[in-house]
């Protein structure tokens, strides 16, 4: 299995230009859009009154068809009255898919009666019905002149182990055709994001309406990014975690969280690097502020493995930058082709941007001013800071907990303005480190409960303890918190962590990481868009988290 190269610009796609045709250019809900993938919603349930509710549901949140699961009917002793109620009573264009289990699905009957069913879904109007590729010649052949021309014959490939080569790809493809497919489905699973990568390669380029997929987590920009690189339709859930294969996101995620309707071909691709990453309110927070001013980019979660793979592999200029979390921040200083001053001094990375002329890598650090920002700005209001003109840390003892790329950042930071730095780390060695590169103390984690060598310290969080699902975790044990003045946790999923109740029950001033997330979101949406910074946004939009 392995990397592919750069993707392709999406504006050569021929796929996406036919797709437009299909659409006319407009939403389900009569809304513009910018391109013409179908939101396709599967519809399961164990009985077709059931499955008549949920079609009424899809059909409201914006779905444009269904995918009528009939494997997951409990009984279905009459397939003609039951197919002809859902074709008739279903306000959308239906898809019918009677999946066997030898390809992912829950039928275990005769292959003959399967077929038979799906032959009087299209005799009775069905829009679209789905046949696996080893008995798509068949079927085909067994319907030759008797196929209502309205229906179209989706032939599909599952592979629920990895994604083929591109070559291996493009061969499935042609098979696909040759079985007789109105439209070619595979559906890959993701070992490593990039395998993502091979399948836009395949469908940027294909002349015939197509559907590629890549299956899990790390293949979730397939279901997003399909809308610009020529994908006939996308599957969306009507629920959170109710899916028909893994890695679907909801109809309302899609619609609301990654504006799906607006991506078009000539749209940049920006998203948050991390692992994990999917708990990150980054896209929320740049979508939407994208979708104010009417700029044209769409901001993904992308969950990677190996940065510098990524980065390679997605090389083109339509992926246009990228925010950066744990663990990768440090690793991003040397996959950048050029590396602001500070955020070389910090050793850490969380902002890339990708040249649109040479397609060179420029990485910043945007972390240190959010944070410290954030942590003076608390000082100021709590009156716990010196009078003086300058940084209400000066002075004060800054104790940092971790020593990755966050810690980096706010240890630079806090230096910057005056603070005597203390890193405490779980590693030691680790903590040396970063206290000699900084010019401060270094003591392990384990110490940090009895290290009080005066009051009013300055604590601050930069790991990932304490965020979900582990909240109960904390750093550091609560009666060691009654010696700080103000403790500031970078982690902000969830908001109040365990740590900053504790430090706020021992009556200590506390920050949390929303504070600083947001601080350090306006420099990189400045770098992304050219733009002034919506600040007043920004805060409305993460006031609700």
């Amino acid at each position: 299995m392995e990397s592919s190269g750069t993707v392709l610009s999406a504006s050569s796609s021929s796929s996406a230009d036919g797709a437009q045709m299909r659409s006319g250019g407009a939403g389900a809900g009569g809304e513009l859009r910018r391109n013409a993938t179908l939101i396709c919603a599967p519809i399961m349930a164990d009985s077709v009154d059931k499955m008549l509710i949920l079609i009424l549901k899809a059909k409201e949140i914006g779905a444009d068809l269904v995918e009528i699961r009939l494997d997951s009917l409990k009984t279905f002793t009459n397939p003609h009255n039951d197919l002809n109620t859902l074709i008739t009573r279903s306000p959308l264009p239906t898809l019918f898919t009677y999946r066997p289990k030898w390809e992912g699905g829950q039928y275990d009957g005769d292959e003959n009666e399967r077929l038979d069913v799906l032959k009087l879904a299209m005799k009775l109007g069905a829009d679209y019905v789905d046949v696996e590729l080893k008995v798509a010649r068949e079927f085909n052949d067994s319907i030759s002149g008797e196929k209502p021309e309205k229906c179209k014959v989706i032939v599909s490939s599952h592979n629920y182990h990895y994604t083929p080569s591109v070559e291996e790809l493009g061969n499935l493809v042609a098979e696909i055709q040759a079985a007789g497919a109105d439209i070619v489905k595979f559906a890959t699973t993701a070992v490593d994001i990039t395998d993502v990568a091979r399948v836009f390669q395949i469908t940027v380029h294909s002349q015939v309406p197509i559907v590629g997929m890549v299956m899990g987590e790390r293949g979730l920009i397939s279901r997003i990014l399909c809308a610009k690189f020529g994908g006939y339709l996308t599957f969306g859930t009507l629920e959170s975690g109710i899916v028909s294969a893994p890695g679907q996101p909801t109809i309302k995620d899609l619609l609301n969280l990654y504006n799906f309707r607006q991506i078009g071909a000539d749209t940049k691709v920006y998203g948050i690097i991390g692992k994990p990453v999917g708990h990150s309110k980054s896209p929320v927070l740049y979508n939407e502020a994208f979708k104010s001013v009417g700029f044209n980019g769409v901001f993904v979660h992308l969950l990677v493995d190996d940065i510098a793979n990524f980065l390679q592999t997605f090389s083109s200029t339509d992926f246009a930058g990228f925010s950066c979390t744990i663990p990768h921040k440090e690793a991003a200083v040397i996959c950048c082709d050029e590396v602001d001053p500070i955020a070389k001094a910090i050793g850490a990375v969380n902002c890339i941007i990708r040249g649109q002329n040479d397609g060179k890598l420029f990485g910043y650090n945007t972390d240190y001013v959010g944070a410290i920002s954030a942590i003076e700005d608390g000082l100021r209001v709590s009156k716990k800071s010196n009078d003086s003109a300058g940084s209400p840390l000066a002075g004060k003892l800054f104790v940092v907990i971790g020593a990755g790329g966050a810690g980096k950042a706010l240890a630079y930071g806090a230096k910057e303005k005056g603070a005597k730095v203390v890193i405490a780390n779980r590693t030691f060695e680790r903590a040396k480190e970063l206290a000699d590169l900084v010019g401060g103390d270094a003591i392990s984690l384990a110490a940090l409960e009895n290290f009080h060598p005066e009051d009013g310290m300055i604590l601050a969080n930069s790991t990932s303890i304490g965020m979900q699902p582990k909240v109960d975790e904390t750093p550091i044990p609560k009666n060691a918190l009654k010696h700080y003045s103000l403790v500031f946790d970078a982690v902000y999923t969830p908001k109040i962590t365990r740590l900053l109740r504790e430090a706020e029950e021992c009556g200590a001033t506390t920050v949390s990481g929303l504070e600083m997330f947001i601080g350090q979101a306006y420099g990189q949406y400045e770098r992304f868009t050219g733009l002034p910074a919506p600040k007043e946004l920004f805060q409305e939009i993460m006031s609700k988290y």
